[in-house]
C-alpha cells in the first residue's frame, strides 16, 4: 500500500473522529417501526412490507449466478468479481433480511435488514474505486469497506447511535454520482450508474412518505412498499449494465497499441538473436 493511500485512510479516520466529536449522536427512533401498512394476508403479517423483498433475492441470486457463469458480465479487473460478488450477495441478503424483520419490525431484527444493505453499500464503493480511480487500490478496499459498514451496524446496536451507519448509507449516495459524471468511465453504459442512483433516491423519498402514499392510494399500497420495489431496481439497472457494457473505445484502442508494440519488440528481439 502506497504512501499516498495510507494518508487518505489516515484522514478520513481522523475526519470522521472529529465528526464523531462535534455532533450529537442519533438514536433509533421507536417510530421507526411503525409502519403504515400493517394488512396481513395469507398468515403473513405486514405482507406487502415482507413480500415486496423477493425481487432482491430474485435479482441477486441471477446477479451471482451470472457473474461466475461463463464470465457474462466480462469482468476484466482482478477486484471487480470480487467486488460484484459481495453485492450480489448482499442484495440476495436483503431480500431474507428485510423480509425477516418486516415480520415483527424492532431493533433487534433491524439489524438483519440493515446489515446485508451495507455489504451492498461498501461493496459499490470498492467497484468504482477499481473502475474509475484505481484498480489494486480499489481491491484492497474492499475488505476495509466491509468491515467499516459492519462495525457501523454493530455501533448503533451497542450504543444507539446512527452516525456511522448514515455516513455509510449516504456517502455512497453522494459519491457514486460524482464519480460516475466526473471520473472517466471504463465501461460503456455507464449512464446506468445515475439511473440506479436516481431510483435509490425515489426509494428514499417514498420511505418518508410512507403514510401520505398509503392515504393517496386509499389504503391499497404504503411508501414503504414502493420504497422496496424502487431500491429494487438499483441491481435490476446495474445487471443490465453489466450485461451490456463494454470497454470504452478509448481504453480498447490504448490496449491494442500496446499489444502491437509488445509484438513489435518481441519481433525486434527475435531479430537480434537470430540475425546479429
Amino acid at each position: 500500500m502506497s504512501n499516498r493511500t495510507v494518508t487518505v485512510w489516515i484522514v478520513a479516520i481522523v475526519c470522521f473522529v472529529v465528526l464523531m466529536f462535534v455532533t450529537p449522536s442519533i438514536p433509533q427512533d421507536q417510530e421507526y417501526h411503525d409502519f403504515a401498512d400493517h394488512r396481513q394476508f395469507f398468515g403473513i403479517p405486514n405482507a406487502l412490507n415482507v413480500i415486496s423483498n423477493v425481487p432482491f433475492f430474485i435479482i441477486g441470486v441471477i446477479g451471482l449466478v451470472l457473474c461466475y457463469y461463463k464470465n457474462f458480465f466480462k469482468l476484466s479487473l482482478k477486484g471487480e468479481l470480487c467486488g460484484w460478488t459481495f453485492f450480489y450477495i448482499g442484495v440476495a441478503a436483503v431480500g431474507f433480511g428485510s423480509s425477516y424483520y418486516h415480520l415483527e419490525p424492532n431493533d433487534a431484527r433491524l439489524v438483519w435488514d440493515r446489515l446485508p444493505m451495507t455489504i451492498s453499500f461498501t461493496s459499490i464503493i470498492a467497484i468504482f474505486i477499481i473502475e474509475r480511480i484505481d484498480e489494486q487500490k480499489g481491491t484492497y478496499s474492499i475488505i476495509p469497506l466491509l468491515l467499516a459498514g459492519a462495525v457501523s451496524i454493530l455501533y448503533w446496536r451497542f450504543f444507539d447511535d446512527l452516525r456511522p451507519y448514515a455516513l455509510v448509507q449516504f456517502v455512497p449516495c453522494i459519491a457514486i454520482p460524482l464519480m460516475a459524471i466526473m471520473l472517466p468511465p471504463m465501461y460503456t453504459h455507464s449512464s446506468y450508474w445515475l439511473w440506479a442512483a436516481g431510483f435509490y433516491l425515489l426509494a428514499k423519498v417514498e420511505e418518508a412518505i410512507d403514510d401520505p402514499i398509503y392515504e393517496w392510494t386509499n389504503h391499497i399500497v404504503s411508501g414503504h412498499t414502493l420504497k422496496h420495489l424502487c431500491a429494487a431496481m438499483v441491481p435490476v439497472f446495474l445487471t443490465l449494465m453489466l450485461a451490456k457494457r463494454d470497454i470504452v473505445a478509448e481504453r480498447k484502442i490504448a490496449k491494442m497499441v500496446l499489444q502491437g508494440v509488445l509484438r513489435c519488440l518481441v519481433l525486434k528481439l527475435f531479430i537480434l538473436i537470430n540475425f546479429p
